[in-house]
């Protein structure tokens, strides 16, 4: 007999997400399988769920099956709020924005196209999203029928005490990345704003958020000097902590160096928003003597110079 909630049986139901990316050259269970990139996929799979459902432990992953061209998210919800808010989620394309996002970050990519199915039993739940009731029905119906996968438990403690160390470094006081010349930003998690001028040679500059101009010209002309700018903006940027900049040089070595630093500027300019500014950028510069470049961005050069 199906006991359905209210009993006093606790809620708990099963499903199944499908995912697969749309872009040819981004092959979700290759990632999965691959050492390196495993703890990236999961961690965002973790962050996409935790958000689905406003709690890191509102789902649980049982396992994660590589299916080509499909990766296959066991799903397990022990409260019916927990999963009607996956539902919701899911239903209003939140989850699938969130995956995305997180999957870009975490795998340090421009982006990651995805399609997404979800299923319980052999019931195709897209089609019936709007009957939410009849969706929880289904995944009440299903059963887990495994525990915990035990690579599933492995890589849960490595992200939970990465986040730990995370918010253990976050609350040092990072040496400050700034060059003499210019005032320090706030460091991060800071409420304040960006400051309003910053001073480089002796003047006084405008502090604005970078341009499309500011991004072409850096990636043109930084040349191999990209990652070493790259790591002066990871002490107070989050989106370019190791290992992202090796990955970026490894996905875009055939592309070469213009595209290699074009992505790094794109995941600051990303990560950062409104604070992605130009000095923060001419501070890394600097840091890396890199003064031309920085005369360049801010319009001090007069001569003609199309090298």
């Amino acid at each position: 007999v199906l006991k359905m909630a209210g009993s006093s049986t606790p809620w708990i139901g099963s499903a199944y997400l499908f995912l697969q990316s749309t872009c040819k050259t981004i092959v979700l269970p290759n990632l999965y399988e691959s050492a390196q990139k495993k703890p990236c996929v999961f961690k965002a799979l973790k962050l996409a769920l935790a958000d689905s459902t406003g709690s890191m432990n509102g789902v649980d992953m049982l396992k994660v099956h590589c299916s080509h061209p499909h990766l296959i998210v066991q799903l397990k919800f022990c409260k019916q709020e927990n999963c009607r808010r996956f539902l919701q989620s899911y239903r209003e394309g939140l989850l699938h924005k969130s995956l995305q996002n997180h999957l870009q970050l975490s795998l340090a990519m421009t982006t990651v196209p995805l399609e997404m199915e979800l299923k319980a039993g052999n019931e195709h739940l897209d089609g019936m999203l709007k009957d939410e009731d009849r969706c929880l029905e289904c995944i009440y119906r299903e059963k887990p029928d495994r525990l915990r996968d035990e690579e599933i438990t492995e890589l849960e403690e490595r992200l939970k005490s990465l986040i730990l160390h995370q918010n253990i470094n976050n609350n040092v006081p990072s040496k400050d990345c700034m060059s003499p010349n210019s005032p320090s930003l706030p460091s991060q998690g800071s409420s304040l704003s960006p400051q309003v001028t910053f001073v480089f040679q002796g003047q006084q500059f405008d502090n604005r958020t970078l341009t499309p101009d500011d991004h072409q010209k850096f990636a043109k002309l930084v040349s191999k000097n990209w990652k070493q700018v790259g790591r002066s903006l990871q002490k107070n940027c989050r989106a370019l902590r190791d290992p992202v900049i090796d990955n970026l040089a490894h996905e875009y070595d055939r592309e070469g160096l213009y595209e290699q630093a074009y992505q790094m500027l794109l995941r600051f300019i990303q990560s950062e928003g409104k604070k992605a500014t130009i000095a923060r950028l001419i501070a890394a510069l600097e840091e890396n003597g890199l003064t031309s470049l920085s005369e360049e961005l801010l319009g001090l050069h007069s001569n003609e110079d199309d090298s």
